[in-house]
């Protein structure tokens, strides 16, 4: 029989990805997602595919899969800045109650779990790249707390049913992924500047623009996931592009890539915002035998593409609204 994977948050940019992935590998995807920042687009194409169903659900309620399941992926999360400020509850509440369901159901099914946790767990940091070890430095109580702080405590409790429970877990921390399918509008530096170079309006940069990231491209984060999920190694380990670039010289780099003649405009930093992001992929390398292959260039040429041929009217719609957190 097929192996069965649930991958939570499937409608979103890296979940409908994932989704591809282990449809190619021969899997029988279960996809959830609540749709509040995912969209039904990202999956169209696999609703014909007998091995492909979803499910309309929140994780934050209980979960419930009928039959054998092999392993989750918990990725159900907002994930930018624009739509965590504006559903902080819910944002807490998927990486508390949602990991909580999703761990209970791995118990119950005997299933392997990986749960997406992010870079934003090191906060800004004290130290440069980012080392598995470093403990970090958040703000508990900033305006990003419930973001960085969700996913903390998605790492303790996952940590807790590995030892505690005996759960299969793997825990992955994400560093800036891009690609497409990511939404214009959700408020991150790379899909902003493409989204403001294509309405022909003058690229925004927060702070000096001094401060880093390093940009990973989607199809080599979803190999290390893959290689994650089925490795025996249970502690956390970094996947992304250790390429640092200011974001002063990215956004020159996106003006060369569209050819556009706008200006870099400049705007207070927010609060909290991290004045530098790199990671340190030793564990990766040795563990998974993984590193990057897609250069920055490549991949914000095939990002661009994908951007520039969605409908004109994609390029101005104006970020979703939500409804009140509960």
């Amino acid at each position: 029989m097929k192996k069965r994977i649930l991958i939570t948050g499937a409608a979103g940019f890296l979940g409908s990805h994932l989704s591809d992935r282990f449809i190619k590998e021969g899997y029988h995807v279960i996809a959830m997602d609540n749709l509040i920042t995912g969209d039904l687009k990202n999956l169209e194409h696999l609703f014909p595919n007998p091995d492909f169903e979803f499910y309309h659900h929140d994780v934050t309620k209980y979960i419930h899969i009928p039959g054998k399941l092999d392993y989750i992926l918990h990725f159900a999360s907002p994930a930018s800045p624009i739509d965590y400020l504006k559903i902080p509850i819910q944002t807490l509440k998927v990486g508390a109650m949602g990991t909580h369901n999703c761990l209970g159901l791995a118990k119950a099914k005997g299933a392997r779990i990986l749960v997406a946790s992010t870079s934003e767990v090191y906060g800004d940091p004290l130290i440069h790249p980012q080392t598995e070890e470093y403990w970090g430095n958040v703000n508990p109580v900033g305006p990003r707390g419930v973001y960085d702080e969700a996913k903390r405590y998605m790492e303790s409790i996952t940590m807790a049913y590995h030892t505690f429970h005996n759960v299969e877990t793997r825990i992955i921390r994400i560093f800036n992924t891009y690609g497409p399918r990511m939404r214009l509008n959700d408020g991150r530096a790379l899909p902003a500047f493409i989204g403001q170079a294509l309405r022909g309006e003058n690229i925004t940069v927060f702070g000096d623009g001094s401060q880093t990231r390093s940009f990973c491209y989607v199809s080599d984060l979803v190999e290390g996931i893959y290689r994650l999920l089925l490795s025996d190694y249970v502690n956390p380990v970094n996947i992304g592009n250790p390429d640092e670039i200011s974001l002063k010289d990215f956004a020159e780099e996106v003006l060369s890539l569209t050819g556009n003649t706008v200006k870099i405009i400049y705007k207070p930093l927010p609060v909290d915002d991290p004045k530098q992001r790199k990671p340190d992929i030793t564990k990766a390398k040795a563990i998974l035998n993984w590193e990057p292959t897609i250069n920055r260039s490549e991949g914000l040429k095939n990002t661009y593409e994908y951007f520039k041929s969605l409908p004109p009217e994609e390029w101005f719609k104006q970020p979703k609204e939500f409804a009140s957190s509960k």
